[in-house]
């Protein structure tokens, strides 16, 4: 049988814009050269929440607070190990941002992500974020980078 493995992702606001990362820098990246929230694989025995925290740190020197898990994105991949996604936002933050070791940090306004290079199953879940959508189960199906299936809920959406 195999596992999916566990990761999250958190989008920082800072006013109307989020804190993402362009993924430039680390080898054999699945996710090279797209814009993504930040976030990692979850480590033996912590918690979504405990990830987040660790990874929002690791990656972004802050320190994020009064943070929301939003929904579980579910990825299946041809191309990639498959993961659970546990999603998160965070109103707030501490602390300064340094440089990370797997691409350029930015702040990007909301309304200008549509046009960063980006998974189209990303679009999907941050227009939910957007909307302030109750928590969900998103299932995204890739072919290589093709978005394949969508299902919300349980409901497949039109691609």
């Amino acid at each position: 049988m195999n596992f999916l493995k566990n990761t999250t992702l958190c989008y920082i606001e800072r006013g109307t814009g989020y804190l993402m990362l362009h993924r430039t820098k680390k080898k054999n990246d699945e996710n090279e050269g797209k814009w993504i929230g930040v976030g990692g694989k979850c480590e033996e025995g912590e918690s979504p929440d405990d990830c987040v925290r660790r990874e929002v740190f690791e990656e972004t020197g802050l320190r994020p607070a009064h943070w929301r898990f939003r929904g579980v994105v579910t990825f299946v991949s041809d191309t990639w190990e498959g993961e659970y996604m546990y999603l998160f936002t965070a109103s707030g933050f501490s602390g300064e941002a340094r440089a990370c070791d797997e691409g350029e940090l930015a702040w990007v306004e909301k309304a200008d992500l549509p046009r960063l290079p980006m998974w189209a199953g990303d679009a999907i879940f941050l227009r939910l974020l957007s909307e302030d959508a109750p928590f969900f189960s998103l299932k995204l199906v890739y072919r290589g980078e093709a978005l394949a299936q969508a299902v919300l809920n349980g409901q497949p959406l039109a691609l």
